[in-house]
């Protein structure tokens, strides 16, 4: 009997840190206030010389080495972002691709903001699907630190920059092994509550053949905090519910959660309404911030490592994000 597992996993931190109070002036607050707000200490920033490419590489050798994998045995690569190296091609995945020479992996970036690793760890599965010989890079990688206003009290300080990535590939287990425990569910719904101008939305001028464009104010992330605090608490009940309900297992019979980390408050709401013990729901906030859709990679990496994370345990990941996006899987781990 085939089943497709995460094979390895691996996970990239810039070195730089950036604390609160380094912050604070800039948006008239303090340690203490963010934290409370937060949950977040610290964030890490990328250097002048690393970009979403470059976290994305240093986390899949990580992730290839734990799963033994060599590049030429890659045939896809999905890589999450919102934050990709040029505005819209090349994808930053050919660009990891060429890098960590995976010359028979084709490549493409996927853009579902901070739901992004769990939408590839689904569209990897069904590639899997259809050929199993072959093995799927998975890859959350984002430098949100560069699209933020650092002056900015609803913004400058959630977010970090980050990668993580997961190899899966298809292993024969025995025949009588038991099924494993299986529930999905990706969605979507086109509200601006967070985005970001600059794309291909609006013309450079009014008439962009005979006028010369003027020169644009540098785009940066807008949000409205509020609105995504209430879409993050009922999208992450709901999702975690229904996938729990198609996997026939309670919520509260599960070992561990991985919500995308995006804020304590919004974890220590969506625990209380679930009537779940804030401790289910894993939370590595404090040192690294909201990394988009590297956070859930990363905090798999971390709890891995750290043996919090252990063959056999049925934990759920979920994801919410820009798009509006959600998604959510459950997972018997190391087997999707």
């Amino acid at each position: 009997m085939l089943k497709i597992k995460i094979s390895g996993i691996g996970s990239y931190l810039p070195k730089r840190v950036v604390t609160n109070d380094e912050i604070a002036p800039q948006i008239d607050s303090s340690d203490e206030w963010i934290f409370s707000h937060t949950g977040i200490k610290t964030r890490h920033v990328a250097a002048p010389d690393e970009s979403a490419s470059s976290l994305a590489v240093e986390a899949s050798k990580k992730a290839m080495e734990q799963a033994g994998a060599k590049p030429e045995e890659i045939g896809m690569i999905i890589l999450g972002t919102t934050t990709p190296d040029y505005m819209n091609y090349p994808s930053t995945a050919c660009i990891v691709q060429k890098q960590l020479g995976c010359v028979n992996a084709a490549a493409f970036d996927l853009a579902a903001a901070c739901s992004g690793f769990v939408y590839g760890l689904e569209m990897g599965k069904c590639y899997l699907l259809g050929h199993p010989k072959t093995k799927v890079l998975v890859i959350g990688t984002e430098v949100l630190t560069r699209h933020q206003d650092w002056r900015s009290r609803s913004t400058a300080m959630i977010f970090g920059d980050a990668a993580g990535a997961a190899v899966l590939e298809t292993v024969e287990v025995p025949d009588d092994t038991p099924a494993t425990l299986t529930g999905n569910t990706m969605g979507a719904d086109g509200d601006l509550a967070i985005h970001r101008e600059g794309g291909s939305r609006l013309p450079p001028a009014p008439d962009h053949i005979h006028d010369i464009p003027a020169p644009a104010e540098y785009p940066t992330l807008k949000m409205d905090g509020h609105a995504v605090f209430k879409f993050a608490v009922s999208t992450l009940d709901r999702i975690l519910c229904q996938i729990c309900a198609e996997g026939g297992i309670e919520p509260a019979k599960l070992d561990r959660i991985f919500a995308h980390q995006a804020n304590t408050r919004i974890l220590d709401s969506v625990a209380r309404r679930m009537k779940l013990p804030n401790e289910m729901f894993y939370n590595y906030l404090a040192p690294i911030g909201n990394t988009s859709s590297a956070s859930i990679p990363v905090c798999l990496d971390k709890a891995l490592k750290e043996g919090e994370l252990t063959d056999g345990m049925k934990i759920a990941v979920a994801g919410f994000g820009a798009g509006l996006t959600w998604a959510a899987s459950l997972i018997e781990w190391p087997y999707l």
